[in-house]
């Protein structure tokens, strides 16, 4: 029986923060960031505000299957690292996704709205979620990972035409090579800043 085909796994996480805290939330973040990069299956993460005045923080990571992104999830280091965080950071949300759109994923509104209905004018007594569109249509999609993929793919060729003898290789070779290279790099880097520089226009319906 073959075995079942792992798919890598984008969590997308929603986090109200304490806007006194700023300062300490960022480096929180970017320490969470950190300390993933170290586990194994880990193919990228990235964390973006929803605006300068928002209390809403949003971080997305990506493993290659189920099983390591578990490993990461149970483990003590990140247990240390959200403990550490309790004081400013409330998760809201979690929501995983499987395949490519998870990167492309809107992050998840929380609307306060419930009230108790004697006293319409009093506090919210609890928020009411209410996703986003999960993902823009798949031409935006194909759309931003050429803008990413081109310019990488160019800058990579050229690098690599400095290589002694490398336009003599086999283009079985020349290709696995510029794919080894070029895969982390979309996935760590292009991919996510892609998507950040271009979320309001694949966030539009139209």
């Amino acid at each position: 029986m073959a075995e079942p085909v792992a798919h890598p796994i984008t969590v997308a996480i929603e986090r109200r923060i304490d806007p006194s805290r700023t300062v300490e939330a960022t480096s929180w973040m970017q320490a969470g960031t950190d300390l993933a990069t170290g586990c194994d299956g880990f193919l990228g993460s990235g964390w973006v505000r929803a605006g300068e005045g928002s209390d809403l923080w949003y971080m997305l990571y990506r493993f290659r299957d189920i099983p390591t992104l578990e490993a990461w999830e149970d483990s003590p280091q990140r247990a240390w690292w959200l403990d550490s965080g309790r004081a400013f950071a409330r998760e809201v949300r979690v929501e995983r996704r499987t395949g490519i759109e998870g990167w492309f994923d809107a992050p998840f509104a929380v609307r306060i709205e419930s009230r108790h209905a004697d006293h319409p004018a009093a506090p919210a007594t609890g928020p009411v979620q209410q996703p986003i569109p999960s993902a823009p249509p798949r031409w935006k999609q194909a759309v931003t990972i050429w803008l990413g993929f081109f310019p990488t793919n160019l800058l990579a060729s050229w690098l690599l035409g400095f290589v002694p003898g490398f336009a003599e290789w086999p283009l079985v070779a020349r290709v696995l090579l510029s794919t080894v290279l070029l895969t982390p790099v979309m996935t760590y880097a292009v991919l996510p800043w892609v998507t950040r520089m271009l979320r309001p226009w694949l966030q539009r319906s139209a």
